[in-house]
């Protein structure tokens, strides 16, 4: 994988952590001018394990209706490896009473007020992005690299690439709650007693609700090609991404593209950590 900013030519925790709660505040760190006004301390971005003296720095996006808390397991495993940042999307967990974000943009312009005061001290950087996550850290490398500070790498997890169309018929919003947790079990990842929790559900389909909203306004914008490389990460027997679909991320960097297919379907990062961990790792260290 080649150094940051090189325009090199391309080559060919489980889901009941949703509702975890545990947060930690953020370290100080160096800006970069021109950057977002920071928001309040800790609201937009999560440090479980701080390493101010790690190798490198990874930033975490959850999945729709998923939360910090989803990454702890990832945070742990990268220890001595990586320091793990993690976003806290609003309307759940500690932010349960905030309103969920009305736009990608939204979420982008929260992260970057806190993330771009902690980067700058040449530690490489990668963002890691899950289902919808990957859209929201793909929106904010394009973001970090206009503000000149561009990421080493983006990892795009279980994501078709943005530039293809949804399939014909498909919407992100579904239309009631009980189909709502029915994709929930279509895709796996979060435990049948918690779907079948009323109390639980009560708490976490709004949240879900609102960033299947989210996607549904998404709409993307072909643009200048990102510089860093990016690394296709998908499970193998995921019901609703494939491998046709992720290898159209290539056209989004003048960098290196990597696609690595593991074990599992949609959420396979719950049972393929210790591979997804390495490669995370070989991927921050310019190892693939």
């Amino acid at each position: 994988m080649a150094p940051r900013g090189a325009h090199d030519p391309r080559s060919p925790g489980p889901a009941r952590t949703m509702m975890d709660t545990t947060t930690r505040g953020p370290a100080r760190g160096h800006g970069v001018p021109g950057s977002p006004r920071r928001s309040s301390p800790a609201k937009w971005i999560r440090t479980f394990h701080p390493e101010p003296e790690a190798p490198a720095r990874l930033l975490c996006f959850p999945h729709a209706g998923g939360s910090a808390g989803g990454y702890h397991r990832l945070s742990a495993a990268l220890v001595g490896r990586a320091e793990t940042l993690v976003v806290q999307y609003p309307g759940r967990q500690d932010r349960l009473g905030e309103p969920c974000a009305g736009s990608v943009e939204e979420l982008v312009d929260g992260v970057l007020g806190e993330l771009v005061p902690r980067i700058g001290d040449g530690r490489p950087l990668g963002l890691f992005g899950h289902s919808m996550g990957a859209l929201v850290a793909f929106e904010t490398a394009h973001r970090l690299q206009r503000l000149g500070a561009a990421p080493d790498v983006l990892f795009v997890s279980a994501r078709r690439a943005p530039s293809l169309a949804e399939p014909t018929g498909s919407r992100d919003l579904p239309l009631d709650d009980e189909e709502l947790v029915a994709e929930l079990r279509r895709l796996g990842g979060i435990d049948d007693e918690l779907l079948a929790e009323p109390g639980i559900l009560r708490f976490a389909l709004p949240a879900m609700r609102g960033d299947c909203a989210l996607l549904d306004r998404y709409r993307y914008r072909p643009r200048e090609a990102l510089e860093c490389a990016v690394v296709g990460v998908l499970g193998e027997a995921d019901a609703g991404v494939g491998e046709q679909h992720m290898r159209p991320w290539s056209s989004e960097t003048r960098g290196e593209y990597h696609l690595r297919v593991l074990p599992g379907g949609h959420f396979y990062l719950h049972e393929q950590l210790p591979r997804l961990t390495a490669l995370i790792d070989d991927a921050l260290s310019n190892r693939l």
